[in-house]
């Protein structure tokens, strides 16, 4: 039996965090929600506390100081349940429960192991070639981060996705491409007010990948995990409620 666990890190999203869990804590198909706040000054867990009571399968985990996105998500990955991790960055604009079933279908159906997500906005180049190899939604099976948390935990603040990349590609998995042509990711300049600060964290982030993986690397991850692209509906499978983790 699938069943999903949410995991959404946040920093600094209080603008944004609410639109992404009114269509999260909605879905019949997640059984649990994780949201890790990685030490934000702007209200953030307090807006997604404010959730708590009309939905108990939310918990809100604060971290202390800012760690960064992969320590945040290893956080949440220790405390979930689910057969299955979806995970979700909290800045999402435009998100539909539709979305949400479409990238838990190839899993639940048998059709793929593993999704990611394509956004309307994601790189024109990933567009193009079908796939964005460092989008942050995901669908993947639980024990293939929890077993990892301590290689996990080592990386750079912002390796996690080339480093699950590289798990798929070991474990030659069936990836399904989800297209979520209503759904966008900020622009970090629009986020944090002006051009400069935004290219100065788009550099952050392209450091630590470079620093969990090379270049080469990272083109020839591209190529392999293309090639491990399966065709699959996307058309979402309601579960009946016996079916779903106990809430």
């Amino acid at each position: 039996m699938t069943t999903i666990s949410c995991i959404i890190p946040a920093y600094n999203e209080a603008p944004r965090i609410g639109a992404v869990l009114d269509r999260v804590l909605g879905h019949p198909q997640i059984a649990e929600v994780i949201v890790i706040d990685d030490g934000s000054r702007d209200g953030t867990p307090e807006i997604a506390e404010g959730y708590r009571d009309a939905h108990p399968h939310l918990r809100v985990l604060r971290q202390a100081q800012n760690g960064g996105k992969t320590a945040a998500v290893a956080a949440g990955i220790a405390e979930a349940t689910g057969s299955h991790l979806m995970l979700l960055d909290s800045d999402l604009l435009g998100l539909t429960h539709g979305d949400l079933g479409a990238l838990i279908a190839p899993v639940t159906s048998g059709q793929a192991d593993v999704t990611i997500s394509l956004r309307r906005n994601a790189p024109r180049t990933w567009r193009a070639i079908g796939l964005d190899y460092i989008s942050g939604e995901r669908v993947i099976p639980r024990e293939m981060l929890a077993t990892r948390l301590d290689a996990l935990n080592a990386l750079p603040r912002f390796g996690l996705e080339v480093f699950m990349n590289r798990l798929w590609i070991a474990d030659r998995a069936r990836i399904a491409v989800v297209h979520w042509p209503g759904v966008d990711s900020p622009m970090k300049s629009a986020k944090l007010g002006n051009w400069r600060a935004g290219l100065a964290a788009d550099a952050r982030m392209m450091r630590d990948i470079f620093r969990t993986i090379t270049p080469h690397r990272a083109l020839v991850q591209i190529m392999t995990m293309r090639a491990l692209r399966v065709r699959a509906s996307t058309h979402p499978t309601l579960r009946t409620q016996a079916e779903r983790m106990p809430r």
